[in-house]
């Protein structure tokens, strides 16, 4: 009765001070009528909509993750398939590298045959710079012989 009387004057703003009862000494121990409150229908309504809706959370959540994991596998797959395109590329270029590096060397004496003759030319232009001054000089010579 005393927890009652407690309950209904801390519902009208009562503090424990301005009752008309006197205060005990083992306040902070609860009484069993205090602790023993009967389980009401809808408390128990309520923790199952809560289980309910912790329960569509969670699936929730399991759905998300679930579909990361998809997600990263497709994007994995993906991946694959390009590094596979990627991987015959490459063999595509080595491949051709290794032909054009064989055409290079069967072109390689025709490249060296053009070195020769590029310096031979370059030898046959000295040569001719060379005798035109030649020939400069001897007819500047027969000029000048002429002219006595």
């Amino acid at each position: 009765m005393a927890a009652a009387t407690a309950a209904a004057a801390a519902a009208q703003g009562v503090s424990a001070t301005q009752r008309e009862e006197p205060i005990r000494d083992d306040a902070a121990v609860e009484t069993a009528e205090e602790a023993k409150e009967p389980a009401e229908a809808d408390i128990t309504e309520l923790c199952r909509d809560m289980f309910s809706k912790m329960a569509t959370y969670l699936t929730g959540e399991l759905t998300a993750t679930s579909e990361d994991y998809k997600l990263l596998e497709n994007m994995n797959k993906l991946t694959s398939l390009k590094y596979l395109e990627m991987k015959d590329i490459a063999i595509n270029i080595s491949r051709n590298l290794k032909d054009l590096n064989q055409k290079y060397a069967g072109l390689q004496p025709y490249l060296d045959q053009i070195n020769v003759i590029e310096e031979q030319v370059a030898a046959l232009e000295q040569a001719a710079y060379k005798l035109d001054a030649y020939s400069k000089k001897l007819e500047a010579k027969y000029k000048k012989l002429e002219k006595r």
